[in-house]
């Protein structure tokens, strides 16, 4: 293919190019986080707009989610024909399709539809995370993987935390006034009011289905550099220099998967159940609705930290130890506290996740060589454990008769696995250097 036998461009340009390139993923990264953190705003609305059960609530994410699963590899396939940077381009307007199906969602009041808008935005995601995030980590040394990551990371959590706060004023401003009238109504009456509730998610989709569309041109019209990862291209039927057949020949990716699998699981479960416990320990939905605002700032501290010491001071594993540790240790704070107390624990889990990704990832991908982008996409499937986990917690509230805060025990297991990882699992079958 031409991206692959064009000749390499001058150390200028190439400098010039990677300035250029992470700006653009930082925007990447923003986008990522506006869309994504919406979801626990729009878990406790729709809850409220479609009277759903927390079991059916969580559907939310995953439908959200599962689509990383399921488009992951088409999304390895799609790279692999057209590129990184189209790529890009591609995944910003399917992700501004999934937005404007929610007027229509919104206009019908239809739960199912809502959750194919989700699933249509998470096939964008999938193919925008499976591009973006090999396409930061090669763009410069290995070794400070995790500090570049960081960067993108603060764009993601702040791009979150301006997305909830507007969201949330826009749809829960006067919830108690609204859920107090929903409660008097019957019938027609109060399938109206609903309705009316429902139709409060259409300008901001709209708007964002246009921001979207805009970016998608711009990122097209960019010249963001090719990145070629295939060097072993012409052994693609045999193994690769360090005798590897297929990623199911390299145990650390495969742990790798597990790790990130079960690191976002936990990550959206922390933000995503957060308005719904804080409705169950008291606080008022309007109040409850701003936590995950504090999740993410928590996640933004971790992030400069890890720009700040990260290789220099602290390792990349050294760091997802001291994670994986300190999300065993606030989680047990959670479940042994209670009120306040317990709710601050659970904000403090996103301080623990903040070093997760980019403490697994780069140490997953590391020699990947030909297998980058293949890895790449079964490390984004791991993302489906934000489907899981929240599904499961929903499920075992429900069990439990609305009991939010036992169910937060299943983390701990999670943590347990993400440790082993750091310790050991990311040198099983790691080429000697």
């Amino acid at each position: 293919m031409s991206n692959q036998t064009a000749a390499a461009p001058p150390v200028a340009a190439q400098r010039n190019n990677y300035a250029q390139a992470m700006v653009i993923i930082a925007a990447l990264f923003f986008i990522f986080g506006f869309v994504t953190w919406l979801n626990s705003v729009l878990i406790p609305f729709l809850q409220q707009a479609c009277e759903l059960t927390d079991t059916v609530a969580y559907l939310v994410t995953f439908a959200f989610y599962i689509s990383y699963v399921v488009m992951a590899i088409p999304s390895s396939v799609i790279l692999k024909k057209i590129g990184f940077p189209r790529g890009m381009s591609l995944g910003l307007l399917i992700i501004a399709a999934g937005s404007l199906i929610f007027i229509p969602a919104a206009q019908m009041r239809s739960y199912p539809l809502f959750l194919v808008g989700l699933f249509t935005q998470g096939t964008g995601l999938a193919l925008l995370q499976t591009a973006s995030n090999p396409y930061v980590t090669i763009l410069g040394p290995i070794e400070s993987a995790a500090k570049r990551i960081s960067i993108m990371g603060i764009c993601n959590k702040l791009a979150g935390i301006i997305g909830i706060f507007v969201l949330a004023k826009l749809l829960f401003s006067d919830t108690e006034a609204v859920s107090a009238k929903i409660a008097t109504l019957v019938g027609a009456e109060r399938e109206a009011e609903l309705d009316l509730l429902a139709s409060r998610l259409v300008v901001p989709y709209a708007v964002m289905a246009g921001v979207l569309v805009l970016l998608a041109i711009f990122v097209r019209r960019s010249h963001l550099p090719e990145i070629n990862q295939d060097e072993d291209a012409a052994q693609a039927g045999g193994a690769d220099k360090y005798g590897r057949k297929s990623v199911f020949d390299i145990p650390y990716l495969l742990i790798g998967v597990l790790s990130i699998f079960l690191y976002v699981g936990v990550e959206v479960l922390a933000i995503d159940t957060l308005t719904n416990y804080g409705t169950y320990t008291g606080l008022a939905k309007d109040v409850a609705s701003h936590l995950a605002i504090y999740c993410l700032f928590a996640f933004g501290v971790g992030y400069m930290l890890g720009v700040a010491l990260v290789p220099k001071v602290l390792s990349q594993k050294n760091a997802l130890m001291i994670c994986a540790i300190m999300g065993i240790v606030f989680t047990a704070g959670a479940l042994l506290t209670s009120g306040m107390t317990s709710i601050v624990f659970i904000i403090l889990l996103s301080f623990a996740h903040s070093l997760m990704w980019p403490g697994i990832w780069p140490l997953a991908i590391d020699k990947l060589g030909r297998f980058t982008k293949t890895g790449s996409a079964l490390l984004v499937m791991g993302i489906g454990g934000g489907a899981i986990l929240p599904l499961i917690y929903g499920a075992i509230v429900d069990a439990m008769g609305g009991n939010r805060q036992i169910p937060y025990a299943i983390m701990i297991p999670c943590y347990l696995v993400i440790l082993y990882f750091a310790v050991a699992g990311h040198k099983k079958g790691l080429p000697a250097k």
